[in-house]
């Protein structure tokens, strides 16, 4: 049971949510949420998430962890989107800089690499450690899918955090070819160049959701 959940039966509120659309998610998750925030990468896909919640919710967190890796495209995507929605980012980045880090370990670590979980943490998991430690949310909008990662797969719509933070990913059951429509339906961009120095591999975890 979550201290910040205490009355949430999680197992029965995700089987009263099958079926149920992004946006009645969204809805029945904010009644659970006295702080919610929602978690972006601006990774392909990233705007139909900040629109669906922002549109109930504008004036809504959204944390950013940037790790000073992500490529030119997607910065100039992030800065389009945070302007057209309107968005209340709040960035955290590494304590390291990108430029002592890559000296330090000689580029990006290969996943092979004993420092690849190193650097993992410094770029992503200890800015996000110390967001949610600063931050204090309730609940945690975010974009996972059901068909992106094996690991995924046995997930659900809602999930607990080690912290006992509420997890609401009201697009798990969604495809591309879903979002495809959502994005042409509200006019909204999209970025497919995209690089996250933690994973490498498109279907591998990098252990925000597997160890927060």
């Amino acid at each position: 049971m979550s201290q910040l959940h205490p009355n949430l039966d999680i197992d029965q509120a995700n089987q009263d949510l099958q079926g149920k659309s992004p946006e009645e998610i969204v809805a029945w998750a904010l009644t659970q949420a006295k702080n919610p925030i929602i978690t972006t990468n601006f990774r392909p896909y990233e705007s139909a998430i900040l629109h669906l919640v922002a549109k109930q919710r504008p004036d809504i967190t959204v944390l950013w962890v940037d790790s000073g890796y992500n490529t030119d495209a997607t910065y100039q995507f992030a800065n389009k989107v945070i302007r057209d929605l309107n968005l209340n980012v709040i960035t955290y980045i590494p304590k390291q800089t990108a430029a002592h880090r890559d000296a330090t370990m000689n580029g990006i670590p290969g996943i092979d690499n004993p420092q690849h979980d190193e650097f993992t943490d410094q770029v992503k998991l200890e800015p996000f450690r110390r967001a949610l430690d600063e931050l204090k949310p309730d609940v945690w909008f975010n974009a996972i899918r059901k068909d992106q990662t094996e690991f995924r797969q046995g997930l659900d719509v809602l999930s607990l955090s080690k912290d006992g933070v509420l997890k609401v990913a009201p697009l798990f059951e969604k495809t591309d070819a879903d979002l495809d429509v959502y994005l042409e339906e509200h006019d909204l961009p999209n970025e497919f160049d995209y690089f996250d120095p933690t994973k490498v591999e498109e279907s591998r975890e990098c252990g925000l959701h597997t160890q927060l």
